[in-house]
C-alpha cells in the first residue's frame, strides 16, 4: 500500500489545528459564524504556511450542516465531502494550467448556477498569479459583484504580480512565516501521534531548517524518519546534510587560533559530506549571533536564546575566546555573504574566503587599536561640543579680545627667522604665501615656543604695553584658528591679515556690518605700525568696504591695541568699450605694416582678464 506523506496525513481539519496565522483564523471563523462572508478573498504568503489549508477549512465551515458556525464539525456529509475533495459545490482550480481567458469565461458561466448541495458555491484558485492579464480582466466584474452564495478564494505566493484592480476587490490576508517555536510544537504533536522517540535538538534542527514553512518541516521530518522511528540529532544532520556540532566547535577552535590550514581541512571535510552550504551559512550566522549575545549578556540572556543546558555551557565557553568586536564583525560578514555565496558560480571558494577573512580579522583590522581610537574620539567629543557652545554666546554679547601681539612674539620669532632680512614694513597676503617645504619646520618651531608665549601673555606689563613697534605687528605668527574658524592643524602658517580675519569672525557683534569672510581673505592688505591699507581690485569690493569702514577700524584697534587707521583704495581698471579697445590696439606699431600692406582691419578686441599676480 502506498504510504501517505506526513504533510497530507496530518493536514489540519479545523481552525484550531492550524499552526500560527492566529489573526487570519480569527477573522475567517468570525465571518463564518456571523454569516458575513465577503465575495472574494486573497491569501498571499510563502509556501507551506497554510493558505490552501485554511481555504479548505473555510469552505467546510461555510457548507457545514451546522452552519452558521465558527468551526466545521468534520462529521457531517458536507464536511466529509470537502475533506475528500468530491464536493460538487467546492472547486479547486490550478491557476497555472487554467490561466487563459477561455478558462475565465467558462468559470464565469458556471458561477451563474445556484449551489446544488451546500450553502455556498466556493472556487479556490491556487497559484492565482499565473493567470493571464486577459483572464484577470475577465474576472473583474465577477469578483466585484458575484451571484449570491458564491465565494472566490485566491491563493498565491507572489501577490506583487496581481493587478491593483483585482486586489482592490478582495479581502487581502498576508500569511506570515511561522516562528520556530510554532513549528517545533506542530512537529512534536505529529511525532507523538506517530509514537516515535525523538530528541528535542533534532526537532529544533528540523524547525530551523524549515525556515518558517510548516510543509517544509513536515517533509524534512518525513525524510529524517526514513531511517527508523527514532529521531536523533546525529541521524537528522546526516540525512539532511547538515553540519554537526563537533564541526562547528572545530571551526571555532581554528578561527580562534587563526589556523587557516585547519580551516581549509575542515571545510573540505564539510563539503565531502554533502552539506547544504546555504543552510550552513544560516546556522553559522545564528552561531555568531548566539556567541555575541552570550559574550555581552552572559547568563541573563539565556532565556531569550532558548538553549539547552549543555548548549548554553558550550557556547558560553566559546564566546569568551573572542572579543565582542570580533564576534560582531564575524556576524555581520556572515550575513552579508549569504546571498553572495549562494549566487556565485564557486560557492565553496567563496565560503573558504569568508572563513579565512574571519580568522584573519584581528590582523586585517587591529581591533584593539580601533577600540582605543574610538574611546579617545568619544572622550574628546563632549569637550569639543562644550567649546562650541561656550564660544557661541561670546559672539552675541561682547567682542572677544585676542591676546596682544606680544603674546605671539616668541612663537613668531622662530616662524619668521628665515625671513628677518626682508623689511617688515609691508606684508600683503598674496606676497606672504608660505613655501610647502618650509611649512612643517615653522609649525614645529612655533609649537616648541608655546610655553614661552604663554608666560608673556600672563605678564601684566607686556599685556598692557600699548607701544608696539612695526616689527611687533609684522611678526604676528600664524595663530591656531580652531576657536575662530576651525582651521586644519596641518594648514600652512597664516599671515597677520588672516589672523585679523579670524578675529573678525569671532569678535563681530550684531551691530557690526562686516563684509563676508571670503571677501576679507581675498583682499590685498598692507599693515604698518599705525595704518592698514586695503587695495580693492573691483568697484564692488570698494563699495562694500566703504560701507563697513567704521566697524573694520574699530576691530583693527581692538586687535592691535593702538590707534590704527584704515585706508581703502580702488585699483580696479576702468571699463573701456569695445571701440576704445579697437582704437587703442590699432595704434600698436607692430601692427602698422599689416594694416597698410594687407589692408587688414580690426573688428573685435576684448581685454585680457588677468589676475593681480599677472599684472
Amino acid at each position: 500500500m502506498k504510504k501517505v506523506s506526513l504533510a497530507a496525513q496530518y493536514r489540519p481539519q479545523n481552525f484550531a489545528e492550524v499552526a500560527g496565522q492566529d489573526l487570519v483564523k480569527t477573522v475567517l471563523s468570525r465571518a463564518a459564524a456571523e454569516d458575513r462572508v465577503a465575495p472574494a478573498y486573497l491569501f498571499s504568503g510563502t509556501r507551506g504556511v497554510g493558505k490552501t489549508t485554511l481555504a479548505r477549512i473555510f469552505a467546510k465551515t461555510l457548507n457545514c450542516q451546522n452552519a452558521p458556525t465558527g468551526d466545521p464539525c468534520n462529521q457531517c456529509e458536507q464536511c466529509r465531502k470537502v475533506t475528500q475533495g468530491i464536493h460538487v459545490d467546492v472547486a479547486e482550480i490550478d491557476g497555472a494550467s487554467n490561466n487563459s481567458v477561455e478558462d475565465a469565461r467558462a468559470l464565469r458561466e458556471n458561477i451563474g448556477y445556484a449551489p446544488m448541495e451546500g450553502r455556498y458555491k466556493i472556487f479556490i484558485i491556487d497559484e492565482a498569479h499565473m493567470l493571464s492579464r486577459s483572464a484577470f480582466n475577465a474576472l473583474l466584474k465577477t469578483l466585484e459583484e458575484p451571484p449570491a452564495r458564491v465565494v472566490f478564494i485566491l491563493a498565491t505566493t507572489e501577490a506583487h504580480k496581481f493587478p491593483a484592480t483585482i486586489i482592490s476587490r478582495c479581502q487581502h490576508f498576508i500569511f506570515k512565516h511561522l516562528a520556530e517555536a510554532d513549528i517545533v510544537a506542530h512537529l512534536t504533536r505529529v511525532l507523538q501521534s506517530e509514537k516515535a522517540t525523538y530528541e528535542e535538538e533534532a526537532v529544533r534542527l528540523i524547525a530551523r531548517r524549515a525556515n518558517g514553512s510548516v510543509r517544509d518541516g513536515m517533509s524534512l521530518l518525513d525524510q529524517a524518519l526514513a531511517l527508523g522511528t527514532d529521531l536523533s540529532a546525529t541521524s537528522t544532520r546526516a540525512v539532511l546534510g547538515l553540519a554537526g556540532q563537533d564541526m562547528l566547535t572545530g571551526m571555532l577552535d581554528a578561527l580562534a587560533a587563526q589556523d587557516c590550514g585547519a580551516l581549509v581541512t575542515l571545510l573540505r571535510s564539510l563539503l565531502n559530506q554533502g552539506v547544504d552550504i546555504s543552510f550552513f551559512l544560516r546556522e553559522f550566522a545564528w552561531l555568531w549571533r548566539t556567541l555575541f549575545l552570550l559574550r555581552e549578556g552572559r547568563e541573563a540572556i539565556l532565556p531569550a536564546l532558548d538553549l539547552t543546558e549543555d548548549d548554553a555551557c558550550l557556547w558560553l565557553s566559546q564566546a569568551s575566546r573572542f572579543s565582542a568586536a570580533h564576534l560582531h564583525a564575524a556576524w555581520q560578514m556572515t550575513l552579508d555573504a549569504q546571498r553572495r555565496i549562494a549566487q556565485t558560480p564557486e560557492p565553496s571558494a567563496a565560503l573558504e574566503l569568508l572563513l579565512v577573512n574571519i580568522a584573519m580579522l584581528p590582523r586585517l583590522l587591529p581591533l584593539s587599536q580601533f577600540d582605543t581610537a574610538t574611546e579617545a574620539q568619544s572622550a574628546s567629543a563632549p569637550s569639543h561640543s562644550e567649546n562650541t557652545t561656550s564660544a557661541a554666546p561670546q559672539s552675541t554679547s561682547a567682542p572677544v579680545r585676542t591676546p596682544p601681539p606680544s603674546a605671539f612674539r616668541a612663537a613668531s620669532a622662530a616662524t619668521t627667522a628665515p625671513e628677518q632680512d626682508a623689511p617688515p614694513a609691508a606684508m600683503s597676503q598674496t606676497d606672504s604665501a608660505p613655501r610647502t617645504s618650509r611649512a612643517p619646520a615653522r609649525r614645529k618651531t612655533a609649537t616648541a615656543q608655546d610655553s614661552e608665549g604663554e608666560k608673556e601673555e600672563s605678564d601684566p606689563a607686556s599685556s598692557s604695553d600699548p607701544s608696539h613697534t612695526q616689527a611687533d605687528i609684522a611678526s604676528i605668527p600664524a595663530p591656531s584658528l580652531a576657536d575662530a574658524g576651525g582651521a586644519d592643524a596641518d594648514a600652512p602658517p597664516a599671515t597677520p591679515w588672516t589672523a585679523f580675519c579670524a578675529y573678525c569672525a569671532s569678535a563681530r557683534t550684531e551691530a557690526d556690518t562686516l563684509p563676508p569672510q571670503p571677501l576679507l581673505k581675498q583682499l590685498c592688505a598692507t599693515l604698518t605700525e599705525h595704518e592698514c591699507h586695503l587695495s580693492c581690485t573691483s568697484s564692488t569690493q570698494y563699495t562694500q568696504l566703504n560701507k563697513c569702514k567704521s566697524s573694520l577700524e574699530r576691530l583693527l584697534r581692538d586687535f592691535h591695541h593702538n590707534d590704527m587707521t584704515l585706508r581703502i583704495s580702488n585699483n580696479s581698471t576702468p571699463h573701456k568699450s569695445e571701440s576704445q579697445h579697437i582704437k587703442e590696439f590699432a595704434q600698436k606699431e607692430e601692427l602698422q605694416p599689416c594694416l597698410k600692406i594687407l589692408h587688414a582691419s580690426i573688428t573685435r578686441c576684448t581685454p585680457l582678464k588677468s589676475s593681480p599676480k599677472q599684472k
